[in-house]
């Protein structure tokens, strides 16, 4: 079993950044995608970017050249740099682990990040 806990979230203001963390344990394999889902107020959750075991990284068109995520494969911790926030991109942030192998999925618990005046 795996658990994801994620950090970093809060009150930011139109323009600011903000970069949230999470924290995977328990039984990890080495070979993992993980990636950031964000859920605002009356949507669906959504993809946000995805970073894949060997590296390379897919983001969603509304987040491109504002966020960027980053792994330390080392420390089973996965990141989220977020620039240039709108108040749209306020919702709850999580994160999600995919074993490559046997392509089980893992969620976190969520953090809130808010963007406004």
């Amino acid at each position: 079993q795996v658990q994801l806990v994620e950090s970093g979230g809060g009150l930011v203001q139109p323009g600011g950044s903000l970069r949230l963390s999470c924290a995977a344990s328990g039984t990890i394999f080495s070979i993992n995608d993980m990636g950031w889902y964000r859920q605002a107020p009356g949507k669906e959750r959504e993809l946000v970017a995805s970073i894949r075991s060997i590296g390379d990284t897919n983001y969603a068109d509304f987040v491109k050249g504002r966020f960027t995520i980053s792994r330390d494969s080392a420390k089973n911790m996965v990141y989220l740099q977020m620039n240039s926030l709108k108040p749209e991109d306020t919702g709850v942030y999580y994160c999600h682990l995919r074993r490559v192998i046997g392509g089980m999925d893992y969620w976190g618990k969520g953090t809130l990040v808010t963007v406004s005046s």
